[in-house]
């Protein structure tokens, strides 16, 4: 998450240094918590809490279940992770619903902080939960605000009720209370109010949002901010929780090139929680906070929690199976290829998934040059092929494959490259579903896994003559060596050689070539 890029690599960076220490002294504890301090304050994280949190990790890096453990500097990690999934609010706080639906929605904020988007990104995410929202357009102030809010409806598809123009015209408390009648007239178990915001804190800006609060009594009053505006966001969230009391937070912009440091301070400083998290411009960019999530997200640990959420809500299981009874019959084609990426496709940015694989921080500069549009490629060939074509790759001559080049667009070297992908992709699979180990060519066996017997390996390796030349003896033997420490410490991905490390280059480069072509 590109909001928490910088501060990710300086708490990774600073605790990385403890993997060499075997037993940690008080100096070791008090020269990282120094980095963390630094980090945090970089990251404009408000100094009471920095205070707070340092203060609290020195303390217990410092006891003694640390000083006897095993591994100390991983004792440290997991302090740190436990300290920051605190600050950040300790357990997920769900949207709390009426007894007697509509359950009522107000969204506060100021102006730009995103609340007409996230209005949109809400009433999507709750429709994909099986509600039915309604959009109430109470920001009569912003220009085109309502036409705004009409837009994003639309996209939701999702409901909305605007009587009234905008632009200056008409009252949002009027329009508050008229859209809780409409909603339960209509059925609408869920009622959305966008509310006006303005350029900075201000009376009349409080009254307004005070009095549509008193007059419609909503089950949750959302307070929207920019993460990207830093220190500011306490102040702004203290003069909101004065003039009109929130329920929860939600952050937008967390795909910014921010600091970050909002939504480590907010929590502490309101004692509100952080219930959603909006992070990227489409109206799916958009998800419940899970404070020990965020916490892993930010110290490089992975977030496959939520990976696997957004896998499981983007791939149907019912085809997933008649696609795996394919492979172990050998009968995987272009079509299901196909079929398989789009779901990929569904389940949204493969940036943005692969970043929540463990390790994937040191890769930043790497997974922003990722190029998805290579699957849309990929799909143009695909569909450029005839049905024979996809069902037996194998027909695909020559003449078939300059065809196919010219109907996609594309070179016959990216059709070959293509069928040689799915070659290697439909052999994977195969080999996964006979409860095998994949190797990816190029790449390393899994860790602990072994590819053949051992005996099959010994007797290879006694079937091999050596040199009768020392010198030439002393480098083969040598060469063996590397081999041997390449094959214990490589990985599937390259993810896993030796403790915490990150894959290389190299290896997503090469993932990416799998999933839809050039690096």
């Amino acid at each position: 998450m590109a909001t928490f890029g910088n501060l990710s690599a300086r708490l990774t960076d600073s605790l990385k240094n403890l993997r060499s220490k075997g037993k940690l002294s008080a100096s070791d504890v008090d020269g990282t918590v120094r980095e963390i301090r630094r980090a945090l304050l970089e990251a404009d994280v408000s100094l009471d809490v920095v205070k707070e949190f340092t203060g609290k990790v020195r303390e217990r890096a410092l006891s003694d279940d640390v000083n006897n453990a095993l591994n100390p500097a991983q004792q440290v990690v997991k302090i740190v992770n436990e300290e920051l999934v605190e600050i950040l609010g300790g357990e997920q706080r769900r949207l709390e619903f009426a007894k007697n639906p509509p359950t009522v929605i107000m969204l506060a904020g100021l102006q730009g902080a995103g609340k007409t988007t996230l209005a949109g990104k809400l009433a999507k995410w709750l429709k994909g939960q099986g509600h039915t929202p309604l959009l109430v357009a109470c920001d009569l102030q912003r220009p085109n605000a309502v036409t705004q809010l009409g837009v994003v409806a639309e996209q939701a598809g999702a409901a909305i009720f605007a009587p009234e123009p905008g632009n200056g015209v008409g009252d949002p408390v009027k329009v508050a209370k008229a859209g809780i009648a409409e909603a339960k007239s209509k059925q609408h178990d869920f009622v959305i109010v966008d509310t006006a915001g303005r350029l900075g804190v201000d009376a009349e800006l409080m009254q307004q949002a005070a009095d549509i609060r008193k007059a419609i009594t909503p089950d949750e009053v959302l307070f929207v901010i920019d993460a990207m505006i830093g220190q500011d966001a306490v102040a702004t969230a203290k003069a909101f929780q004065e003039g009109v009391d929130f329920t929860g937070v939600v952050l937008t912009k967390l795909d910014g090139d921010a600091r970050g440091g909002a939504a480590l301070s907010i929590r502490s400083a309101t004692g509100r929680p952080i219930m959603f998290a909006s992070t990227g411009e489409g109206l799916g960019d958009f998800e419940p906070f899970h404070p020990d999530r965020m916490a892993s997200r930010i110290l490089d640990l992975g977030d496959i929690l939520t990976l696997i959420e957004q896998a499981q809500q983007a791939f149907d299981e019912d085809e997933a199976r008649k696609v795996a009874e394919k492979i172990a019959k050998d009968a995987f084609t272009l079509d299901d290829f196909l079929g398989q990426m789009q779901q990929l496709r569904k389940a949204g940015s493969i940036k943005k998934m692969m970043g929540m694989l463990p390790g994937m921080g040191k890769m930043k500069d790497q997974l922003e040059n990722f190029d998805e549009r290579e699957i849309v490629r990929t799909e143009a060939i695909i569909q450029s092929m005839t049905k024979a074509e996809r069902q037996n790759p194998k027909i695909l001559n020559g003449s078939r494959r300059l065809r196919i080049a010219k109907g996609s667009g594309m070179t016959v070297t990216d059709v070959n490259s293509l069928v040689q992908r799915f070659e290697q992709a439909a052999k994977m699979m195969k080999t996964v579903a006979r409860g095998g180990v994949p190797q990816i060519p190029g790449m390393g066996p899994m860790p602990g896994m072994s590819h053949g017997s051992k005996k099959k390996q010994q007797a290879k390796g006694k079937g091999k003559k050596q040199s009768g030349n020392p010198a030439k003896r002393a480098q083969q033997q040598a060469g063996i060596a590397a081999k041997a420490e390449s094959a214990a410490s490589g990985s599937g991905f390259g993810i896993g050689r030796g403790a915490g490390a990150a894959p290389t280059e190299e290896d997503l480069a090469k993932l990416q070539q799998m999933l839809g072509g050039k690096a």
